[in-house]
């Protein structure tokens, strides 16, 4: 059941401030009141970690290991908090483009943090959403972080589907180098996400009941976390079943061009048979033989017959074998 839908079991409500970018001031006044807060990151200066590090008490590889962009997936446990590595998708970047999201999370039972280099609309909406809003638990505001993130493979793959088809009808209207690049670019963006899609499933399958056995993390549905389980598997799924098409669509586009190829050097071909003849009787009867010019052209229907006669004869019998054989 949805965490969302009615009939769910619930917890006694809370209110989790959902801060963007706080002074180091603010983090502490809002940890020293002892309540559950959420500090998403957009900017984090490493002076501004160190500071932050300071006050939580971080371990210096979570500080190496925030610092550092371009990981892997991953969950690592510390004493009080878990470190994580998790990545999403920008629906509104082209195809091609740098589409990842990625996000370092660190849990606890008094803050989740939130750090990522890049804007992520996901985020920034369900902090407006859940900011001073009441919600049914600390995990639950956790499981929500990771669906927003998670979920924005969805979008993407959705405008994939709708790309996919309309480059199989392209390339069998008309099929051209930009339907390959097409290909390509769409391609990039699926090896991009399966590369951490299936890290992610495989870690969320292995790991994800660690996230609610998090000292001080005041417990709800543990069912949350297998829910982002059984959405990366679909989102896997699809991955590879668009690979597949892609792949298909490779094949269609170099056949397509190779049939219109072959048709191209097929006309090319009944052009250079048609004159082979005719550059042959031009070359013998143009000769300055003497009994030619003395016995057979020294009259007009001579010419007409020999000269202009054989080369109609020539290009209708040809064209008529062509026909036969079905060439034209």
């Amino acid at each position: 059941m949805s965490p969302d839908q009615p009939g769910a079991a619930t917890t006694t409500s809370l209110h989790v401030p959902c801060l963007e970018n706080p002074k180091q001031d603010e983090v502490a006044a809002h940890l020293d009141k002892s309540g559950f807060v959420w500090l998403d990151y957009g900017e984090l200066s490493d002076e501004d970690l160190s500071q932050l590090s300071e006050l939580i008490k971080l371990h210096p590889l979570t500080i190496q290991d925030a610092r550092m962009f371009r990981q892997r997936p991953k969950i690592e446990e510390y004493e009080g908090y878990v470190f994580l590595v998790v990545f999403g998708a920008d629906p509104g970047t082209a195809a091609g483009g740098p589409l990842l999201r990625e996000v370092h999370m660190i849990l606890s039972g008094d803050y989740v943090i939130t750090i990522h280099r890049r804007p992520f609309g996901a985020l920034d909406e369900l902090r407006k959403r859940y900011h001073d809003q009441a919600i049914r638990s600390e995990q639950f505001l956790v499981y929500k972080i990771l669906d927003a993130i998670t979920s924005t493979f969805v979008p993407v793959l959705t405008r994939v589907d709708d790309d996919i088809d309309d480059l199989e009808q392209d390339i069998v209207d008309r099929a051209s180098a930009d339907d390959l690049q097409r290909i390509f670019s769409l391609k990039r963006d699926l090896v991009a996400m399966r590369r951490v899609i299936t890290p992610m499933r495989d870690m969320f399958a292995r790991d994800a009941e660690r996230l609610a056995e998090i000292p001080g993390l005041e417990k709800d549905d543990e069912l949350y976390f297998r829910d982002l389980y059984d959405g990366l598997i679909r989102v896997s799924d699809l991955v590879d079943s668009y690979r597949d098409l892609l792949s298909g669509a490779t094949d269609m586009y170099l056949s397509t061009v190779a049939n219109r190829q072959g048709e191209i050097n097929k006309q090319l071909t009944i052009i250079a048979t048609i004159f082979l003849p005719l550059t042959f009787l031009t070359g013998f009867f143009g000769q300055n033989f003497a009994f030619l010019t003395g016995h057979i052209i020294n009259h007009t229907w001579a010419f007409w017959v020999f000269g202009i006669g054989l080369l109609v004869a020539s290009v209708i019998g040809l064209w008529i074998w062509f026909r036969r054989k079905g060439w034209a």
